[in-house]
């Protein structure tokens, strides 16, 4: 074992002063002083002491721990001893009523004794079990009896177990990795971890600091990076992590304060050459794979988490770029935070990066323990490590052979048990760390905000409360860090950009409206109002407002784009839901605007209809309220929907059941009356009987004249002169004066013959625009029930 410790000196993790000075400082919050004291005072953390008026210089966690872990080895030495030194830390950005003295004292007598430094944070899981139902294989017809002699076959089981008895622990300045082949059951514990599973699911128990986890507490003090980067492409580096800072970090801290900690971010995760490039896709050319995986990082540190999972964030980059992201994970580590990852098969490199290891296999532990004590492990076991070979691909291609066993990886989980029995309790005596009890939860909390970590958007450790059992869940912790206003400006200032960057999505809809208008104003031009005109106008404006709804199809995509990023984001409350529906529908609603006045303009004047400007102004409004009810159907689908080859057929065939039960086809009064809801349900009524009454009410109108109540009708093809004798013999038989300029049928007696008189032109308007507004409540409901974001 120590041949191997010897040929790997990059187990040796003591940086030098050099190397932690190139650690980019998290904005100050602590300073460090060192005092000379008295025998009888020896502890870790004292009172704030005054400082002289000269400049101070402020510290990483990363650095304070350090130097005073220094300081615990210099006392051991010759020149120095435990009882003539101390280190007193100033808050130098604490805030008026902060508890420092009180957790000073506590840290004192807490720290008071000699086998190890104190453990602010552990992060403790404990007989972790996760099982899921199989569903049945094979076909769906009943099973045919047994022959005579056929041995049935086994059944296989119904539950699947993922998890079985998984227990361990992670410590702040730590990175525990998770390893194993595939579908070892990595991700599904980095979840069980991160509490993206379902509590009735899930068996065993997960504490910080020996106090169970709120699920509201978690989300504010930890991160999840997902294995995929969930990026808006056409933001840059910088931008990308500004609006980041803006949703995480509280409204109380200045923007300048804000700046500075996205550009310390940036240097500390080695952006600053492409800060200024877009994330880019495969449309766009942007960063690299290793810069995008290192931006989806800084993403979810930026407001410096306490815990921050990680489900394989090397995954699929090369060698150099892999060990840059664990570079920097290693650095957010010693910062003051906990680091929980899964990776498939560590570099050499990477493994001198790592503390513990936790190896699974199909849900099993075998093996748990620093990456050092890997070769005595296996030398135990019968199986030592090659010189000069990767322990962990050592370990993998062996539990690989062992899984092709009938029995297995038994053999060496059991082995893992027993290991942890006998050598489990000396390791955790030698490793450094020692037996210590750590701070309350409370506690540890408050001391990580007083050194600059923004737990909940808390900066005073006044305001810190940690659930109890006997305090309610909700009131407990501040959920957002910014007020739902803030929250909306930032998404849609967000939005805006994106939807200026990208130009062409606009253009295209503006085209296709344009043409849709242009098409039609030449097939419709200058109507007259003979009852050809009529029936003309009639299939005009059925024509325009079922291709209003047809053509808001493609605000479908634009969620389903953005779903993941979205779900990403609200998973651990960078914002509300209700923030999103509100900045979404803000952004869309210009183009709406602009898209209507273009469809009237190329329209209303090109067709010849009724009103004047005022009716000119009603039908922009009554085409904008049709937009406004078509966008908000197409994004309540996207809500629900989970990709666009689902949702095009759904909105199309909606559609054209709305049209069908318009009252175009066959009115009101004919429709059955098994069907007549689905005639009140038709988005396509209500704009179809606005505009046909925006064009029919005036009374003073006429469209049936004389002769023309013969157009339409086999008498139409009868000479002119035949058919006025043919209208003085009904004058004659009638007793009724009919000329060649009697009108026989007004704008109001059409709208009756149509059975649109039910609502006013008004009242349909409103109608459509509620609509709109009930869509995208619904929207905001699918995205509450549907963005939970956990497994059962």
């Amino acid at each position: 074992m120590s041949r191997f410790v010897d040929k790997l000196s990059f187990f040796d993790r003591r940086s030098s002063p050099m190397e932690e000075a190139e650690d980019i400082p998290r904005n100050g919050f602590l300073h460090m002083h060192h005092h000379q004291q008295q025998p009888h005072h020896s502890g870790l953390l004292m009172q704030p002491q005054p400082s002289p008026p000269t400049k101070q210089t402020s510290f990483t966690l990363a650095q304070l721990l350090k130097r005073v872990n220094d300081a615990r080895s210099d006392a051991s030495s010759p020149t120095s001893s435990p009882s003539n030194s101390h280190y007193t830390i100033e808050l130098g950005a604490s805030v008026p009523g902060s508890t420092t003295s009180e957790l000073s004292e506590h840290m004192h007598a807490v720290g008071r004794g000699e086998d190890g430094p104190l453990l602010p944070f552990v992060l403790k899981f404990t007989d972790l079990t996760y099982s899921v139902k199989q569903r049945k294989k094979g076909s769906c017809l009943p099973a045919l009896p047994f022959r005579s002699g056929e041995v049935p076959q086994p059944e296989a089981p119904r539950m699947k177990t993922l998890l079985y008895n998984i227990s361990g622990e992670a410590r702040e300045g730590e990175i525990m990795a998770v390893l194993g082949a595939s579908g070892s059951g990595k991700s599904t514990l980095i979840d069980a971890l991160a509490n993206r599973i379902v509590k009735e699911s899930l068996h065993g128990s997960v504490t910080l600091n020996g106090e169970s986890l709120d699920s509201n507490l978690l989300k504010v003090i930890s991160a999840y990076v997902m294995q995929d980067d969930l990026l808006y492409p056409m933001l840059t580096v910088e931008e990308t992590l500004m609006f980041a800072a803006e949703f995480r970090l509280p409204r109380s801290l200045p923007t300048k304060e804000k700046k500075k900690r996205v550009q310390a971010l940036i240097d500390q995760l080695g952006l600053r050459g492409p800060a200024n490039t877009i994330i880019g896709d495969e449309g766009h050319r942007g960063v690299s794979g290793g810069e995008r995986r290192r931006v989806s990082i800084g993403v979810d540190i930026i407001h410096d988490p306490i815990v921050l999972f990680l489900d394989e964030p090397t995954s699929g980059l090369d060698s150099t770029s892999a060990f840059m992201v664990v570079k920097v994970l290693q650095r957010i580590a010693q910062s003051g935070s906990v680091v929980v990852m899964s990776i498939h098969q560590p570099s050499y490199r990477i493994l001198g990066l790592l503390d513990r290891l936790l190896f699974l296999s199909r849900g099993q532990t075998v093996y748990y323990g620093p990456p050092s004590a890997l070769p005595s492990f296996f030398l135990d076991f019968g199986k030592p490590i090659p010189d000069n070979e990767n322990p962990t691909e050592f370990a993998l291609d062996l539990v690989k052979e062992l899984e092709t066993m009938p029995d297995g990886a038994r053999d060496l989980v059991e082995h893992n048990k027993s290991w942890q029995k006998r050598l489990g309790p000396k390791m955790k005596h030698t490793d450094g760390h020692g037996e210590k009890p750590s701070l309350s939860l409370k506690e540890a909390i408050s001391v990580s905000i007083s050194r600059g970590k923004l737990v909940s958007g808390a900066t005073d450790v006044s305001t810190v409360v940690v659930p109890s059992e006997k305090s309610s869940p909700g009131g407990a912790v501040s959920k957002f860090a910014n007020p739902f206003w803030i929250e909306m400006g930032v998404l849609t200032r967000r939005a805006f950009i994106n939807t200026k960057r990208t130009p062409e999505i606009f253009v295209i809809r503006l085209a296709a409206v344009l043409i849709t208008g242009f098409i039609l104003a030449t097939i419709f031009w200058r109507l007259n109002d003979s009852p050809k005109g009529v029936q003309e106008r009639l299939g005009f404006f059925a024509i325009a407002m079922s291709t209003m709804f047809y053509t808001c199809s493609d605000a479908l995509p634009v969620f389903l784009n953005e779903r993941y990023i979205f779900l990403r984001e609200t998973a651990y409350n960078a914002y509300r839901r209700s923030s999103y529906v509100l900045s979404h529908t803000i952004v869309g609603f210009p183009s709406l605007i602009v898209l209507s006045f273009a469809f009237a303009l190329t329209t209303f004047f090109a067709v010849g209809l009724d009103g004047g400007a005022e009716g000119f102004f009603f039908f922009v409004a009554i085409v904008l309220a049709s937009f406004w009810a078509g966008s908000g159907f197409a994004t309540f689908l996207s809500g629900v929907v989970t990709n666009e080859m689902l949702g095009y057929p759904v909105v199309v065939s909606t559609l054209a059941y709305f049209l069908l039960f318009s009252g175009f086809f066959i009115t009101r009064d004919r429709i059955p009356r098994y069907w007549i809801w689905f005639h009140y349900l038709s988005l396509v009524k209500y704009p179809y009987q606005a505009v046909m009454q925006n064009e029919f009410s005036d009374p003073g109108r006429c469209f049936v004249r004389g002769v023309q109540m013969f157009d339409n009708t086999p008498l139409a093809a009868l000479p002119a002169a035949l058919k006025v004798r043919v209208l003085r013999a009904m004058s004659t038989s009638l007793g009724v004066d009919i000329g060649t300029n009697t009108c026989i049928t007004t704008g109001p007696d059409f709208l009756a013959q149509q059975a649109v008189t039910d609502l006013t032109k008004w009242d349909c308007l409103w109608i459509t625009v509620a609509w709109g507004f009930l869509f995208r409540i619904l929207f905001y409901i699918a995205l509450l029930l549907g963005s939970r974001n956990k497994r059962r």
